[in-house]
C-alpha cells in the first residue's frame, strides 16, 4: 500500500458531501457576475460616463482600497474594476473552507481516524482535498469567463479574468493546506485562512491607493504592497487592459511551495495533532469559570482582543483621509458618485459621505465577529464539551445567552473603538465631523450585526449540522445584497433582505429610528426561536 492508496475513494466522498456547498459557491458568484456585468452595461451605455466615473475613483484612495486599479475605460475594463477583486475573494474562502473541511476537520470529528482503518494511505486525504479544490477553482474559473465571454466582452480580458481568479483560489487553497496542518482544530485552521484572505485583500488595497495615476486619469498602475499579496498578484494580471499573463506563475508558485510544505508536515506530525499545539491553561482555575459567561468570555476572549485592537488601529488610519478626500475631490462627480453608491446617500458632503461608506465596512466586520463568535456553540456542541456543561445546573438557554452576551458586547465595543479612532484621528488632522458623531455612526451598525446575530441563534436551534456553512452564507448574502446590491444591479426587493440596507447613512445623513428598532424587533424575534427549538432539540454531537 502506497501513502496514496484510497485516494479516488476519498476524491468521491469529498464530492458527495460536497455536492451542494462547491455547487452554490460557484453559482453564486457566476449570478454576481452575471448581474454586475448587466448592471455596468445599464448604468455607463457610453464611454464618456465610463471615462467620467473612472477618473473619479482614479483620484479617491477609498474607493481604490475597495474596488482594486481601473485599467481602462471601455465596457470590460469597468467590469473588472468593479467585480474582480470580490470574486477573488470569493475563491479564496471557497478554496480555504473546503480544504480545512477535509482535511483538520475530518481528524477533529474523528472522521479521518475511522477512514484510516481502511486501505487509505497517509497522503490520501490532503491529495483528495486539494484535487476536489483544484478542480472547483478550475470550473469556477470557467464558469467566470464563460459569463463574460455571454455578456460580449472581449475574449481576451474574460479569460485572463477568469484564469486569474482561478489561480487565486489555488494559492489559498495552498496556503489552507498548510493551517490545516499547523493547527489542532479546525476552526482555528479556518480563522488562520479566512484572515489570510482578508489581509491579502487589506494589502492590494493599500497598495492600490498608493499607485501611481495614468496622465488620462483612467487608470492606476498599484504600488509595491501589491505585490506582496496574491490578491494583488490577481489584479496585475489587468484583465480587459493590457493583459499580464506571467503574472499568473506567482499564485501557482506560491500553491506549489505549500503543497510541497503541507505534504513534507504530513509526514512528520502525529495524528491528529497540530503543529502549534493548544496552549495548557493554568493549574488552578478562575473563579469566572464557574459561571457560563465567564467560560464563555474565556473561549473568546483571545479573538475578541484581536478584533478590537484592528478594529481601533484601521479607524485612527481611517480618520486621517476624510480631510483630505473632501478638500481634493469637492466637485468630483465621480467620485461623489462612487461614494454615494458605497454610502447609500445623495449628501455632496465627501468626508461624511467618505466616512458613512467606511461605517458600513466596520459594520460588516461587527457582524462578521458575531458570526464567528456564536459559531463557538456549534464547535463546543460538536465536540462534546457542551454535555459536560449542561449536565451541571446550566440551562440550555443559559448557555447560549452567555456566548450571545460575549458575542453583542464585543460588536458593541468594536464598533464604539472604530468610531473613537476615526473621530481621534480626524480631529487631529484638522476635521471637523469630531468624535461623537462618527461613534454615533458606528453604533448606527450594531442592530444590523445583531440581526445577523439572531440569523444565526436561529439555524442553530433548527439546523445544527448547517449551522457554520448557513450562517457565513448568511453574512456573504446580507453583503452581497446589501452594501454591493446596487453595484450588481439587484431589485431594490432583494436589497431590501439585507439588514445592512436599513441602516441609515451617518454621519451623512439624519439618524432615522424607525429602521433600526425594526432590525431590533427582527433580531430579538430570530434569536428567541432559536433558544425555544435548541430548548427542544436533541444535542447533535
Amino acid at each position: 500500500m502506497s501513502a496514496y492508496t484510497g485516494t479516488g475513494r476519498l476524491i468521491r466522498l469529498a464530492l458527495r458531501r460536497d455536492r451542494v456547498q462547491l455547487p452554490i459557491w460557484i453559482a453564486g458568484s457566476v449570478l454576481l457576475l452575471a448581474a454586475g456585468a448587466a448592471a455596468v452595461a445599464d448604468e455607463f451605455p457610453d464611454e464618456a460616463g465610463r471615462i467620467t466615473a473612472l477618473k473619479g475613483a482614479g483620484t479617491s484612495p477609498a474607493v481604490l482600497l475597495m474596488r482594486g486599479t481601473p485599467v481602462g475605460a471601455d465596457l470590460g475594463a469597468l467590469v473588472n474594476f468593479r467585480n474582480f477583486a470580490f470574486m477573488m475573494v470569493l475563491a479564496g474562502l471557497m478554496s480555504t473552507f473546503a480544504i480545512v473541511r477535509h482535511t483538520r476537520q475530518n481528524e477533529e470529528n474523528g472522521r479521518a481516524e475511522m477512514l484510516g482503518a481502511g486501505s487509505v494511505g497517509r497522503f490520501a486525504g490532503l491529495t483528495a482535498a486539494l484535487v476536489v479544490v483544484s478542480g472547483a477553482n478550475l470550473l469556477l474559473g470557467a464558469a467566470l469567463t464563460g459569463t463574460l465571454l455571454g455578456a460580449d466582452l472581449p475574449a481576451d480580458g474574460a479569460l485572463a479574468f477568469g484564469a486569474a481568479t482561478a489561480a487565486t483560489g489555488l494559492a489559498f487553497a495552498g496556503l489552507a493546506a498548510v493551517a490545516a496542518q499547523l493547527f489542532q482544530s479546525a476552526r482555528g485552521a479556518n480563522a488562520f485562512a479566512a484572515t489570510a484572505v482578508g489581509v491579502a485583500y487589506l494589502i492590494r488595497g493599500i497598495g492600490d491607493a498608493l499607485g501611481e495615476r495614468a496622465p488620462d486619469g483612467i487608470q492606476v498602475t498599484s504600488a509595491w504592497p501589491s505585490w506582496v499579496s496574491p490578491i494583488g498578484w490577481g489584479t496585475q494580471a489587468r484583465p480587459f487592459g493590457e493583459e499580464v499573463w506571467w503574472v499568473l506563475a506567482l499564485p501557482l508558485a506560491l500553491l506549489a511551495a505549500c503543497v510541497a510544505g503541507a505534504f513534507a508536515l504530513v509526514d512528520r506530525r502525529d495524528f491528529g495533532a497540530g503543529l502549534i499545539p493548544d496552549r495548557p491553561g493554568p493549574a488552578v482555575a478562575a473563579r469566572s469559570l464557574l459561571s457560563p459567561l465567564g467560560l464563555a468570555w474565556r473561549l473568546n476572549r483571545g479573538a475578541t482582543f484581536g478584533w478590537l485592537i484592528g478594529s481601533a488601529l484601521f479607524g485612527l488610519g481611517i480618520g486621517t483621509l476624510g480631510k483630505a478626500v473632501n478638500e481634493a475631490m469637492t466637485g468630483n462627480p465621480g467620485v461623489t458618485k462612487m461614494l454615494d453608491q458605497l454610502a447609500g446617500t445623495g449628501v455632496a458632503d465627501l468626508a461624511d459621505t467618505f466616512y458613512a461608506a467606511m461605517m458600513n465596512v466596520y459594520g460588516v466586520l461587527a457582524a462578521g465577529f458575531v458570526v464567528q463568535a456564536l459559531l463557538r456553540l456549534r464547535s463546543e456542541e460538536a465536540g462534546g464539551q457542551v454535555e459536560a456543561v449542561l449536565a451541571t445546573a446550566v440551562g440550555r438557554i443559559r448557555w447560549v445567552t452567555a456566548h450571545l452576551a460575549c458575542a453583542v458586547i464585543g460588536a458593541t465595543a468594536l464598533l464604539v473603538l472604530a468610531g473613537a479612532g476615526m473621530g481621534v484621528a480626524d480631529v487631529a488632522v484638522g476635521g471637523v465631523t469630531g468624535v461623537g458623531p462618527l461613534i454615533g455612526a458606528g453604533l448606527a451598525q450594531l442592530p444590523a450585526a445583531l440581526t445577523l446575530a439572531g440569523f444565526v441563534v436561529l439555524v442553530f436551534g433548527l439546523l445544527p449540522r448547517l449551522t457554520v456553512p448557513l450562517a457565513w452564507a448568511g453574512l456573504v448574502a446580507s453583503i452581497v445584497c446589501g452594501l454591493l446590491g446596487e453595484v450588481f444591479g439587484l431589485p431594490e426587493a432583494v436589497r431590501d433582505l439585507s439588514p445592512f440596507s436599513h441602516v441609515p447613512p451617518i454621519p451623512a445623513a439624519e439618524v432615522t429610528a424607525g429602521p433600526l428598532a425594526a432590525l431590533v424587533i427582527v433580531a430579538a424575534a430570530l434569536t428567541t426561536a432559536g433558544l425555544a427549538l435548541f430548548r427542544r432539540r436533541n444535542l447533535a454531537v
